[in-house]
């Protein structure tokens, strides 16, 4: 009976609170300095890393005064502890990486970030909750060293040549505005409709010239003298279409959802402008990497539209 006890004594592994207890103490070398990094008492380590010698029968440590120094078979127990403790520490931390999601932050020009994206990333969120992508608000130029993982922006400015760069969409833009003011802001022509000389147009500091080249881009003859109003930003100049103030200049992608809701028509359609938005990252994205995830999403709402 007592051999059986014996037997089942040998294979037992020791406690893992004493197995801690004695990591540190023999990496401080100070029963003292354990303590604290452990949060425990002077007395817990000692009595912790006593009753694991008397469990496998040796010394592990020589005490001199308040310095303790490890004895040849706690130098070889230490060496075995360390790297099994190691090795649970890895795997523990790989393992919380895997239940958590994977974070990403994506930059977006604010109207394109309100108007069309924000409102379709509830599908985005449904279909991947593994990942957690932080949108912000930002246009221009970007630092990608400064927490931004990946960046949608409008080629209206020179970014670095080693950006790597997928076009998403051209920009299509076209006049704007409510359909109880398509009579007062439009006219007919023979079987088109033109804007009317005196039909108010909603500008924005953001894009000064976006009637201007709407224009040229359509064919039609500038004109800049034509009452109006000036706002901040672009998503103002938007709304104040919605609300029937005047035409504004529209891109497709920012109010395709007020044309199909109702709030907006554009009686001259879209055209092309020339520019592009982009979706820029510092390196091409990894087969299966979030990234590569949220790529092939974005690609999958510009060709359902």
């Amino acid at each position: 009976m007592n051999g059986e006890k014996n037997s089942q004594k040998a294979l037992s592994l020791p406690s893992l609170t004493a197995l801690r207890c004695f990591e540190v103490a023999a990496r401080t070398e100070h029963f003292g300095r354990a303590a604290d990094e452990l949060h425990l008492t002077h007395g817990a380590i000692s009595r912790a890393v006593r009753l694991l010698e008397e469990d496998l029968g040796v010394m592990l440590f020589e005490r001199r005064q308040r310095r303790v120094f490890l004895t040849d078979a706690g130098e070889r127990f230490y060496q075995a502890v360390r790297e099994g403790l190691g090795s649970i520490r890895q795997t523990a931390q790989a393992l919380r990486q895997q239940s958590r999601p994977q974070s990403l932050v994506l930059s977006c020009e604010p109207t394109l970030l309100m108007r069309w994206l924000i409102p379709r990333w509830p599908a985005f969120q449904v279909l991947h909750p593994e990942l957690d992508v932080h949108l912000m608000a930002g246009g221009g130029a970007l630092n990608f060293g400064s927490g931004i993982d990946l960046a949608i922006r409008r080629n209206d400015f020179h970014w670095p040549a080693e950006l790597y760069s997928q076009l998403l969409f051209e920009e299509r833009t076209g006049p704007v505005c409510p359909p109880s003011k398509v009579a007062q802001f439009f006219e007919p022509r023979g079987d088109v409709q033109a804007l009317r000389p005196t039909a108010p147009r909603l500008h924005t500091k953001t894009r000064p010239g976006a009637w201007l080249e709407w224009q040229q881009h359509a064919g039609m003859p500038a004109n800049e003298e034509v009452p109006g109003q000036t706002f901040e930003h672009f998503y103002f100049s938007l709304q104040a279409a919605v609300a029937g103030l005047g035409v504004a200049i529209g891109p497709y992608r920012q109010v395709c959802d007020d044309i199909e809701a109702g709030l907006l028509v554009a009686p001259l359609g879209f055209v092309p402008d020339g520019t592009g938005y982009h979706l820029l990252a510092p390196a091409p994205p990894e087969p299966g990497s979030p990234h590569d995830t949220l790529v092939n999403w974005l690609h999958s709402l510009v060709g359902a539209a």
